[in-house]
């Protein structure tokens, strides 16, 4: 329906004529200062359509003004001038100054930073003389030029425009105006500035960059001859990242650094490898012909493979490592954070001299990745910060078959998540080599300068499909038409040092065959390459290999020791205001250390971290709320109530001591754990703990679990001692804060590859904290810690037991039975056990003897047939768990305890279940169902009928 006359003179009444003075001044006031005006018109003067094609006014009084000032100069041969109004060469000197910004800030949006000519690059006005008022009548006239960082106080309009256009708008687009630091930015703008983003390169230099391009595509060349139509990623459009890589490493070496960890996915993985860490070609075509190459394990594809070795630099020898990496793109990125922030540890270098991250994107997964912003917001946090990391974007302006940027991203780069941080970008091109150094020297001071990340964008394309198998020319016809015909990285650069004379076709050829016949041989190709490391320089694993699983290790302390230990853990300085309940906690943990009350969970805990920093073994604890624990049971941290300050006893129990870290980790999962992950693999000499909020809060960090934490060993022979401590029970709180997913990790349970444990008392979780760091053994620990057993008033244990005791994989039935009269076994882990054991109590049951089995992986199963065989008598045997059938320990477990009860000599004896039905959620939202749930299944356990 068309509008009506009167609704139309309605929405348009409050511009009438009678109103026109008033809202002209209204607008006036809105184009000096849109904050002057309430939200209502401002948002109306926002909306006004553009006047001939600009959107941009300009406040009329100031026209009003030069009418006035040209009519009264028609009256009077002397000219009258206001106030308002600056010579005109003053205002030119504005606007100057004002397209001396636009180029810093848009600059990059003009530059050549693509060598296909295929980007979808917008047209903006900002960059032209005309937008700021000047025309090329200007151009030989003299400004100041003190902002610019060309060498000249006053120079010519033209140089200065030349200038600009030279430094930000060449080979390289810089984005560094959005950062907040005005030193940072003013460092770019002396840096780039001075040169014109491109400083003049030597002959020696120039023909370095040569031989690392020509070693880039002749080994793309070679692995395409010999293995024809293989699955290799190859680098071939993106040369240009092996002498950029060579760069930092060189570059990082004359800082002072000793180490480097990369990560990247698999995109010019094994040219790296061969050409950046001098693995030997040879083992390279074995792994291409299929041959076997690890002893043990299923072994993972060449393209994940990580690599060690150690290469020299001016500044001395300088250990390289390349993290192993699954298909999951950007996952290794926080764990590779992990593994520097280990060897800066190490290293005692809190500031990140000595190791320094490179981390290597695809376009698309830099873009898409949830897990890029995560790691990025971990940057300058305390808990993970590494000095800044070098971030390189493989740009092949295309991920698999999608290139378009509207399904791509919702932004003009793929860079521009890295804008959260204040990251400084540099866009280059990869066709200019001396540009991608020149960005590369520069991305690496920055780093060294700041500390911080910074992103270098290397825009280039990818000459094949996806993998070598691929037709890409099926999706992107018209890039790939231009992609067929474009001359290499490698030519163009050889064919433009021959036209400056610096090399000769015959030097040309002979870098091509000599690369070549090295590669013929099998030989290393980098020169730089040390064959006998210095070994100071990493990690020894050597006293944690080839040891067998054992579940048992001596974990007792000296009952002395473990009170000296605790006087320190809970003694507060005079002054000290604690909050009342904490103070509390502390003074009833005093009596327990004294042996006047009983030791529970958090009093436990911290001995057990407390008596391993005393033996020599350092503690790093990240997550959530770890510092007073997501339930209030830890107070590892006592907070000040007078000033604010902090006080962490278990960082100074001696002034020998080995570090101890604990940090409340931002609101991620992913990137934490994957961090911790890359810690612990990096560090065996350290209890690495991450505590998951609640314990299903880790399915948000499942990629990490799947691919890292679970298989690791298997796939890469990369041993972690990383332990997670996940909170599950049943208590009413509905289905995201009951269940830690207990089936999850027990299903990935093979292989003596991780360790599965649900402690119920504090003694288990004291010694196995203890097991986890005494033994030479390194496997990841998945521990399932209570909510409401914290506070329970059974779930206790004396100090005796913490000092002469041990880990138990299954604690025995604790109430006095004769076995003979036991006609009931039921078993179960976690805290349903009290649930079952109140029951029986209150029923009077002699008949039931009721066992936990403390570690559900490895399977204790010689512990659990001598138990069974305890008692000659039973007739029903029961597995009881909290959480449906479908899910807890059932379905991955029965086997086990099957096989038990099979080998009992009872033949009629069979394992039954009292449980939860399944269900598709891991517990109901309401509390009178979940109470109905909990008593039905503790009665079909012990077979008590309603």
């Amino acid at each position: 329906m068309q509008e009506g006359v009167m609704q139309r003179m309605w929405n348009s009444s409050h511009i009438a004529g009678g109103n026109a003075a008033y809202v002209e001044e209204l607008y006036e006031r809105y184009l000096r200062d849109p904050n002057s005006v309430e939200q209502q018109w401002r948002d109306y003067f926002e909306k006004l359509p553009a006047v001939n094609g600009s959107s941009v006014d300009v406040p009329h009084s100031t026209i009003q003004e030069n009418f006035v000032l040209m009519a009264r100069q028609r009256q009077t041969s002397r000219p009258i001038q206001t106030s308002t109004v600056s010579s005109d060469h003053e205002r030119k000197q504005v606007q100057v100054l004002r397209l001396i910004s636009a180029f810093r800030i848009r600059g990059h949006q003009q530059a050549a930073i693509d060598p296909l000519g295929v980007m979808m690059r917008e047209q903006f006005p900002d960059l032209s003389l005309a937008y700021h008022g000047l025309s090329e009548a200007d151009l030989d006239t003299d400004f100041q030029a003190a902002t610019l960082f060309i060498g000249k106080e006053h120079t010519s309009l033209r140089d200065i425009y030349d200038a600009l256009q030279a430094t930000y708008c060449g080979s390289i687009g810089v984005e560094y105006m959005h950062i907040p630091q005005t030193e940072e930015r003013r460092w770019f703008q002396s840096r780039m500035e001075s040169v014109r983003s491109r400083p003049a390169v030597g002959t020696e230099a120039k023909l370095h960059l040569l031989e690392r391009l020509t070693a880039a595509e002749g080994l793309e060349k070679y692995l395409g001859t010999k293995f024809p139509g293989t699955k290799r990623f190859g680098l071939e459009g993106g040369e240009s990242l092996i002498p950029m890589l060579d760069e930092i490493i060189q570059r990082s070496g004359s800082y002072g650094s000793k180490e480097l960890v990369i990560g990247m996915a698999h995109r010019g993985r094994l040219n790296v490898l061969i050409n950046i860490f001098g693995k030997k070609p040879g083992d390279l075509f074995d792994e291409f012909e299929g041959k076997k190459l690890v002893e043990r394990g299923s072994g993972d594809v060449k393209y994940h493979q990580g690599f060690s070795s150690n290469v020299m630099t001016p500044g001395g020898e300088v250990h390289l490592a390349l993290m192993f990496n699954p298909s999951h793109l950007e996952i290794v990125t926080p764990v590779v954070e992990g593994s520097v922030r280990a060897r800066q540890d190490r290293r005692k270098d809190p500031v990140g001299e000595k190791v320094v991250p490179i981390a290597i994107h695809g376009d698309a997964a830099f873009a898409g990745q949830g897990v890029v912003m995560e790691t990025l917001q971990m940057s300058q946090t305390r808990a993970y910060k590494t000095g800044g990391t070098i971030h390189i974007i493989i740009n092949n302006q295309v991920g698999f078959t999608t290139s378009f940027r509207e399904d791509a991203r919702s932004t003009e780069y793929c860079t521009d998540v890295a804008k959260m941080v204040g990251a400084p970008i540099l866009h280059v091109n990869g066709d200019d080599p001396e540009a991608v150094q020149f960005a590369t020297k520069l991305a690496l001071d920055y780093r060294m300068e700041f500390r911080k990340d910074i992103v270098v964008d290397l825009v280039c394309y990818r000459r094949r499909g996806h993998n070598e198998a691929d037709e890409p020319a099926a999706t992107q016809p018209m890039m790939y038409s231009k992609i067929k015909s474009h001359t290499t990285t490698r030519d163009l650069y050889a064919k433009s040092l021959l036209s400056q004379g610096v090399l000769t076709e015959a030097d040309d050829k002979a870098l091509m065959d000599d690369f070549r016949s090295v590669l013929d041989n099998g030989e290393h190709v980098v020169k730089a390459l040390v064959k006998e490391p210095n070994k100071e320089l990493f990690v020894d694993w050597t006293p944690y290999l080839g040891h067998e699983w054992t579940a048992k290790h001596d974990t007792r302390v000296a009952l002395g020791s473990l009170q000296a230990i605790g006087q320190k853990l809970f003694e507060i300085p005079e002054g000290f205001v604690l909050q009342r309940q904490v103070s509390k906690i502390i003074e009833d943990r005093r009596k327990m250390v004294a042996g006047a009350l009983p030791i529970n969970w958090g009093c436990a805990e911290l001995l057990a971290y407390g008596s391993l920093l005393m033996e020599g073994t350092e503690v790093r604890i990240t997550g959530q709320d770890v510092g007073r624990g997501t339930f209030s049971h830890r107070h590892a941290v006592f907070h000040n109530q007078k000033d604010g300050s902090t006080l962490v006893n278990l960082a100074k129990l001696s002034e020998d001591q080995p570090r101890f870290q604990l940090w409340d980790s931002f609101l991620s999962e992913e990137a934490v754990l994957a961090f911790e992950y890359g810690y612990s693999a990096t560090n065996p000499n350290s209890l690495v703990i991450w505590e998951a909020q609640f314990g299903d809060f880790a399915n948000g960090a499942q990629v990490v679990i799947d691919q890292f934490i679970s298989s690791g060993e298997h796939k890469w022979g990369r041993l972690s001692g990383l332990t997670m401590l996940l909170p599950h029970g049943y208590e009413g709180q509905g289905p995201e804060h009951s269940s830690a997913r207990l089936e999850r990790f027990l299903q990935l349970s093979a292989e003596h590859n991780i360790q599965v444990c649900v402690p119920t008392t504090p003694a288990q979780v004291f010694h196995m904290l203890r097991r986890q760091m005494l033994r030479p053994l390194r496997k990841p620990l998945v521990a399932f810690t209570p909510k409401s057993l914290l506070r329970h008033k059974m779930a206790v244990s004396t100090l005796e037991e913490l000092a002469d005791g041990g880990f138990q994989t299954i604690i025995p039935e604790i109430d006095s039975h004769e076995n003979a009269d036991v006609t009931r076994l039921v078993m179960c882990s976690g805290k349903v056990y009290y649930d079952l054991l109140d029951k029986r109590r209150a029923e009077e049951m002699k008949d039931t003897a009721i066992i936990r089995i403390e570690q559900l992986y490895p399977f204790p199963q010689d512990d659990l047939n001598e138990l069974i065989s305890r008692y000659p008598n039973l007739t029903d045997v029961v597995w009881c768990q909290e959480e449906p059938m479908n899910q807890g320990a059932w379905y991955c477990s029965q086997h086990h305890m099957r096989r038990s009860v099979g080998e009992y000599g009872n033949k009629a004896v069979n394992l039954r279940y009292a449980g939860r039905n399944a269900s598709a959620a891991p517990a109901c939202g309401y509390m009178s169902i979940h109470a109905q749930e909990q008593a039905q299944l503790v009665n079909d356990a012990l077979a008590i009928k309603a």
